[in-house]
């Protein structure tokens, strides 16, 4: 099984909802691409939310010095990014956890975009929504380039201060699957991931992945 954790934008809570499905799932966790903050990465991250025992991470195939899109932050490292860099991990049969890097139109290089990671990997799609201002229209534009591709959508996960009004438009207008609310936690810690795997364990559009 493989679930790739996409976001309507940049800082969305994508790690946050990776480690409550890695924790819910017995999952393990791969990051592909990690771009800045490489002394606490986003599998640092996991690595201290996520208790069950036996979790396991891999490595970043590209782990890129600068906090921006990836293709620009590839640049200054002199790094080139292509498909063929990226070969799903062996989980021997457990369940995985993809977390991309940002949005679904993110270049990874001036060719190959997110989305087309998330195409080539295959698997069914979690799609993070965060409320803010404009997130009507992000939340509706994901989930209709995600369907021109073909790719399968399990469902959507908001993420932090939720606005019911946006959360009703978008399930109004779409035809997604609202798999969990997760508030913005007062405290992030395995405690809170764990409260909230425990709810969405045994959802019905996790069960069949």
């Amino acid at each position: 099984m493989m679930i790739i954790v996409a976001g309507i934008g940049t800082d969305v809570g994508k790690t946050v909802i990776s480690a409550i499905l890695c924790q819910a799932l017995k999952a393990q966790y791969w990051k592909p691409v990690q771009a800045g903050d490489l002394d606490n990465t986003d599998s640092d991250t996991l690595r201290n939310l996520v208790s069950y025992a036996g979790f396991h991470i891999h490595e970043e195939t590209h782990r890129l010095t600068k906090p921006m899109s990836p293709h620009a932050a590839a640049h200054i490292d002199g790094v080139s990014i292509n498909a063929q860099d990226f070969t799903k991990p062996d989980t021997r049969g457990l369940p995985l956890v993809t977390e991309l890097a940002g949005g679904l139109m993110v270049p990874l290089s001036s060719t190959y975009l997110t989305i087309d990671l998330a195409a080539d990997l295959g698997g069914s799609v979690i799609l993070v929504v965060n409320s803010y201002l404009g997130s009507i229209n992000h939340t509706l534009l994901s989930l209709d380039l995600l369907k021109r591709r073909g790719l399968p959508v399990a469902g959507l996960i908001f993420n932090g201060d939720i606005n019911k009004d946006s959360r009703d438009v978008i399930l109004n207008y779409s035809d997604a699957h609202l798999i969990a609310e997760v508030p913005r936690a007062a405290q992030l810690d395995k405690a809170f991931i764990k409260t909230y795997a425990d709810k969405i364990q045994n959802h019905p559009r996790l069960a069949y992945l």
